[in-house]
């Protein structure tokens, strides 16, 4: 399998050699013929395919732009007409003054191309502002909001004709059902996490309720 793969990438390689030999030397016969002769003749090819190349990877990477575009079909409008000028279509020996003329014009022409393509600004590009990060479902969870609590009892006033009652033990607060539920997953969630159980203090803090509360509550966990 490796074999193949390098014979398929060398048959592409030759191809592509070939290719642009034979466009060289298409250009390189038009600059010629239309009276460009020694050193500048063989400076007209490179000038075509180094604006091609340059317009296309311009395109690669900052992807399409009009510019790009319009660099790039004009080298490529270049070498096409060389090398179909070339098969015969016009006569060599004698072209015509339009070509003399696009020969001529053809390094000015080439120059603004790449100096607009290496010195253009850049699009700027806005990127996409972060995801926030998700939260810690530790966290989430000892920050779950407990249920409403029932109001505490008021205490009943004492008869006005009896005298001063004596001190009585605080009343045990109502705790409502869906209270001590939820209170009774905190305390299996902190022994699964500590491997101890919760102590009255910490039930409290998870749970925001007063101390009194705090206590009837873990009364009923006992």
């Amino acid at each position: 399998m490796a074999a193949r793969h390098g014979l398929r990438v060398d048959a592409v390689l030759v191809q592509a050699v070939i290719a642009g030999a034979l466009s060289f030397a298409h250009l390189h016969d038009l600059a010629a013929a239309a009276g460009q002769d020694g050193w500048k003749a063989w400076a007209y090819p490179v000038s075509v395919d180094l604006l091609l190349v340059a317009a296309w990877r311009r395109l690669r990477s900052e992807g399409p732009s009009r510019l790009a575009w319009c660099w790039f079909l004009i080298a490529l409008f270049a070498s096409l007409g060389a090398n179909v000028a070339t098969a015969g279509f016009l006569d060599l020996t004698d072209p015509p003054a339009l070509l003399r003329l696009g020969i001529a014009g053809w390094p000015a022409l080439a120059f603004l191309g790449g100096t607009l393509l290496a010195h253009s600004a850049k699009q700027p590009t806005t990127e996409p502002p972060a995801p926030a990060p998700a939260p810690d479902p530790d966290i989430a969870a000892d920050r779950e909001p407990a249920p409403e609590l029932a109001p505490d009892p008021e205490p009943t006033p004492a008869p006005a004709e009896e005298p001063a009652a004596l001190p009585v033990a605080d009343p045990v607060p109502a705790v409502p059902a869906v209270l001590v539920d939820h209170a009774r997953k905190v305390a299996a969630d902190y022994r699964d996490r500590t491997g101890a159980p919760i102590d009255t203090d910490t039930l409290r803090a998870r749970l925001g309720v007063p101390p009194h509360l705090a206590d009837a509550i873990a009364a009923q966990l006992a």
